[in-house]
């Protein structure tokens, strides 16, 4: 009996696909550019390969907790037009396949960026996974129109994960870049519910426009809206940013939400809106880098910052030289 190669192939391919499809790739998309962000501007700076393993191990905890969520949120996903479409509501994967995938994906995850890097960045990872899975998916989001609010700080984690990654430990700076985030998070989200009110309604979510209608969750997000213009500032105003920041920020986060874009950034499309992030990136990790408090510290002094940071990392696997700092040193050593 001949077996159609071309068969199986397109079923290896379809198989391939509905796994990928799991880890929800644009929300993974959002998770590492936020994380590099708080790679970037940690201090002390990493080399390119520890990097490379924190925002791969990063990005491999956002895959689980996606996941997770799908597999959980699948009764509601097959009565929703905008989620029928995911692999379980449309069969590519099972439910059992999905919570399998998910979990060796998460532990993976957890186990490989303790190992490679530090055990605080690992916990921080573990616990934003069983926050978005356990406190969000599987507690909030079918029992109070708050659960965006509440639900949004573990999309809010990875640029504190990122920076933990780096120094071993939190500071001001990070946490700002997670405030900005949870600030950001459920206007974005409501703004796309008002949308999908009847949908949500139907699969018995109480989303924010279900509960409260469209009059207040418009002024909810104009709130919260007004409220994340101040807190992008900060960065700004508490010395750690520079001005190019400040001009840049606020527009920032309305450009990364097509619900609040200007409509010359609409007409560029998913792409250059991507483009837009990037850039944004560098500006905010070259800022901050700049800033005048950093550039009013004698050469001197700030090598010794350097020297100091480095030995912090001294007992950390993988602690390869520190290129990204060197290379930071020679242009601040030029100025």
């Amino acid at each position: 009996m001949q077996i159609d190669c071309s068969i199986l192939l397109r079923r290896s391919y379809a198989n391939i696909g509905g796994y990928v499809a799991l880890t929800k790739p644009r929300v993974m998309l959002l998770v590492v550019f936020t994380a590099f962000v708080g790679l970037m501007v940690a201090p002390g700076g990493i080399d390119p390969l520890a990097g490379a393993v924190a925002v791969l191990c990063i990005a491999a905890g956002a895959g689980a907790a996606g996941a997770l969520n799908m597999w959980y949120d699948a009764d509601i996903d097959a009565v929703m037009a905008r989620t029928a479409m995911r692999p379980i509501p449309s069969g590519r994967v099972s439910r059992l396949e999905a919570l399998v995938f998910g979990l060796m994906l998460g532990m993976f995850a957890i186990v490989a960026l303790g190992t490679l890097l530090n055990i605080a960045a690992a916990a921080l990872l573990a616990f934003t996974i069983f926050f978005y899975v356990v406190v969000y998916t599987m507690w909030l989001k079918r029992r109070t129109p708050q659960n965006i609010v509440i639900g949004g700080a573990a999309g809010a984690l990875p640029p504190v994960i990122g920076w933990v990654a780096v120094a071993g430990y939190v500071e001001l700076e990070p946490l700002i870049l997670f405030l900005i985030i949870f600030l950001w998070t459920p206007p974005h989200f409501w703004a796309l519910s008002l949308n999908l009110v009847g949908e949500y309604a139907r699969a018995g979510v109480p989303m924010l426009p279900v509960v409260a209608g469209r009059a207040e969750t418009k002024r909810r997000i104009l709130l919260y809206s007004v409220l994340l213009v101040g807190v992008s500032l900060m960065p700004w105003v508490l010395g750690f940013a520079g001005a190019v920041y400040a001009l840049s920020g606020p527009s920032f986060w309305c450009a990364a939400d097509e619900c609040c874009t200007p409509r010359p950034l609409i007409l560029i499309g998913r792409n250059g809106r991507v483009l837009l992030w990037t850039i944004t990136t560098f500006t905010l990790a070259h800022s901050i880098t700049l800033s005048p408090a950093t550039l009013a510290t004698p050469p001197s002094a700030r090598k010794m910052t350097r020297q100091r940071a480095s030995l912090s990392h001294a007992g950390r696997p993988l602690n390869l030289p520190l290129l990204a700092a060197k290379s930071f040193g020679k242009r601040f050593d030029s100025q």
